[in-house]
């Protein structure tokens, strides 16, 4: 079990990161920067809890502590991941009414601060390995507030781009999948084994960046 997860952890962080990059590389406009970045937050965000984690493992030594910061960590750079998935849907497509968009990037910025807020108080206990219901159930709720609202942006501009098409489902089943973990796999403990289908929607994502930075300036073929 723990060689095939630690594969898995691996190649996840791997791609995510070199997904970034590659993105940068080859779109260099406002959208390419919006994917990038948010593959490499997503990325570098989660190797802060798997890295401990696979070290865990095989080094014989107590993590805990590391393995607290590494989900402290994780939990902010997901939200941003998520917040820089809003921009990029402002670049994406155009809002027929501003009133409603200024009011959708209200929402996400008072939640994000308060995500982030909740994440850092004390009462999350990261660094003791304490888990509390409570205090999973506070933290993400701001979160699942971020998340409904991505799904129902991307869910209504579904048909005008093929390869976002699917970017409110991929999200829908990411959260689905994420907030058993986060909220109560300290009474169920093998909920934790969710966080596998979880990640595969994360690489889902990054495969819609990949297909959209590759995709072909249709103004420039024009012009040529």
């Amino acid at each position: 079990m723990k060689y095939g997860e630690t594969t898995f952890d691996i190649l996840y962080l791997l791609f995510a990161i070199s997904s970034g990059i590659i993105v940068l590389l080859k779109r260099k406009d406002s959208i390419g920067r919006l994917m990038g970045f948010s593959a490499l937050i997503l990325g570098c965000g989660d190797a802060f809890h798997l890295i401990p984690r696979v070290l865990n493992y095989f080094v014989d030594k107590d993590f805990t502590a590391w393995l607290g910061f590494g989900k402290l960590v994780t939990s902010i750079t997901m939200t941003v991941f998520y917040i820089l998935i809003f921009f990029l849907h402002t670049k994406l497509y155009e809002w027929a009414d501003k009133k409603e968009k200024n009011l959708v990037m209200i929402a996400m910025f008072i939640s994000m601060c308060c995500r982030i807020m909740i994440c850092m108080a004390p009462g999350n206990h990261w660094l003791t390995g304490e888990n509390s219901v409570i205090w999973g159930v506070l933290r993400n709720v701001p979160f699942l507030a971020i998340g409904l609202l991505i799904v129902v942006i991307y869910f209504q501009k579904r048909n005008l781009n093929t390869n976002f098409k699917r970017m409110w489902l991929y999200v829908t089943l990411s959260f689905l999948f994420y907030m058993p973990v986060a909220t109560i796999v300290s009474i169920i403990p093998m909920l934790g084994m969710l966080m596998i289908p979880k990640t595969v929607c994360y690489i889902l994502i990054l495969v819609i960046f990949i297909k959209e930075a590759f995709k072909p300036d249709k103004l420039k073929e024009q012009k040529e």
